[in-house]
């Protein structure tokens, strides 16, 4: 939480370290098993991204890892999957490969401001490069641009953009994976360089190594008197499974959404859509519309007073309320703050801890942008329960402003890793710098194209 005017986000300039890269690797296995739920790491087509390392490594191709975002513990699997599982790979198929195997790569450049600074500097000398979300972020684009044309490593990014808490559900990929790619096209093809550009889908899913029925219902307890419900003590002796915890899941949702109903129309004189009896939905379905309502809502709150046109998904307009947020906090004329009088810079307080105030409203819309009432129904696991409840959690450690977001372990969990087949940028390249037009066409068909790439790896 972010209470000062400021001035703007420096950028932070990828500086590669490869004994900072060294020491992550010797510390990797024991932070993954100390500090993560993860117990075990596997993957599927390994050697494709061998080979395609050793192509890199010959200069015949640049290429990009366009992975999976599901939750914030995916790079220390990225990372292994690099460090450890590509190495072994080439050495069974015999491909011979220089060290270190790597891959610089995109992060918001946010992430610092509430995981910390040293977070920064560790991204920098892992050969990152940052960039500012929901705007043209010349800087971060020119650098990230580079990178993937120029870099001594292969690039790697989420399209999706951020995470949303689901294995199995991809939201919305941005079109920026694909405009890079037609970028670095151009950039060899202006150097006269005869590098084949490719965009390597990878997913991400995880699963329990044991079902954490019993540490889901501990914690839907927890939920629910936190939200002021009830607990059916004579039920808690009962053995919990899907079936028995599904309805006091709908009963948690359905509770919550009623208290966020009323906060929204009492004191912000929304008006959000009533679902009726009348309308035949069953719970879900209900559910469904009503939280849609919501987020609606909630994301109203914050566009009106930062003035801006509810434009596009959902997520389009969590990016532009979070920039306009940024620019109202990390201010352009603030540059001098030390020539800023106590009134001004008083003034200017004020206003970036309104702004804060209004981004809390978009953080908890960004918390269930791939909720669509149907996840655990569609496909009835563990896993699924899991995440939502753990959304759901998000949600109310939210409200109350906790100043940790660290997700309560509920087990230990397996992490598989499939590496697709690689989409070539440089065949539809033509298209691409034809006109204006066919940029634009050329970008959304590769955008398409990737998102039924990734679906199809889960």
């Amino acid at each position: 939480m972010i209470y000062e005017a400021q001035p703007p986000l420096a950028f932070i300039p990828p500086a590669f370290n490869p004994l900072v890269l060294r020491c992550v690797h010797l510390l990797l296995p024991t932070w993954i098993r100390t500090q993560t739920s993860i117990n075990q790491i596997e993957a599927e087509n390994v050697e494709v991204l061998a080979n395609l390392y050793s192509q890199f490594q010959e200069g015949k191709i640049r290429f990009l890892l366009a992975f999976r975002h599901p939750k914030t513990e995916d790079p220390w699997g990225l990372l292994y999957l690099l460090s450890r599982l590509v190495p072994q790979a080439a050495r069974q198929e015999n491909i011979a490969l220089k060290s270190p195997i790597h891959a610089h790569f995109i992060y918001d450049r946010g992430i610092p401001l509430w995981a910390g600074d040293y977070v920064g500097w560790i991204a920098s000398k892992l050969g990152g490069t940052p960039i500012q979300r929901g705007k043209a972020d010349w800087t971060g684009l020119r650098s990230a641009r580079d990178l993937f044309a120029n870099g001594q490593f292969p690039m790697m990014a989420a399209p999706e953009g951020g995470t949303n808490g689901l294995s199995e559900k991809i939201s919305p990929i941005e079109p920026g994976i694909a405009q890079m790619g037609f970028w670095c096209a151009e950039d060899l093809q202006k150097a006269g360089r005869t590098e084949q550009v490719l965009i390597v889908p990878v997913g991400m899913k995880y699963s329990y190594v044991d079902a954490p029925w019993k540490a889901i219902a501990q914690l839907l307890d927890e939920l629910a008197v936190t939200s002021g419900l009830p607990i059916d003590t004579p039920a808690a002796s009962q053995v919990p499974d899907l079936e028995f915890l599904y309805p006091r899941l709908l009963t948690l949702a359905e509770h919550l959404l009623s208290l966020m109903e009323q906060f929204y129309t009492r004191f912000y004189h929304l008006k959000l859509p009533t679902v009726t009896e009348e309308v035949n939905l069953d719970r879900n379905q209900a559910l469904a519309l009503r939280l849609q309502g919501l987020l609606n809502a909630a994301l109203e709150i914050a566009e009106q007073y930062f003035n801006l046109q509810p434009k596009g998904q959902l997520i389009d307009r969590c990016r532009r309320v979070e920039q306009a947020g940024w620019n109202y906090i990390f201010r352009e004329d603030y540059k001098d703050i030390k020539g800023l009088s106590a009134v001004e810079k008083a003034l200017g307080d004020r206003v970036a801890e309104e702004a804060n105030a209004r981004m809390w409203h978009m953080r908890l819309v960004e918390s269930f942008v791939a909720v669509s009432g149907n996840y655990i129904r569609e496909k009835p696991s563990v896993e699924r329960f899991a995440e939502t409840v753990l959304i759901l959690w998000k949600m109310i450690a939210q409200i109350k402003g906790d100043k940790s977001f660290q997700r309560p372990p509920l087990g230990k969990q397996r992490v598989k890793l499939t590496i697709g087949e690689p989409i070539s940028v440089s065949e539809r390249y033509s298209a691409y710098k034809e006109s204006r037009l066919g940029a634009r066409q050329a970008v959304a068909d590769f955008t398409n194209d990737l998102q039924q790439a990734m679906e199809m790896l889960i």
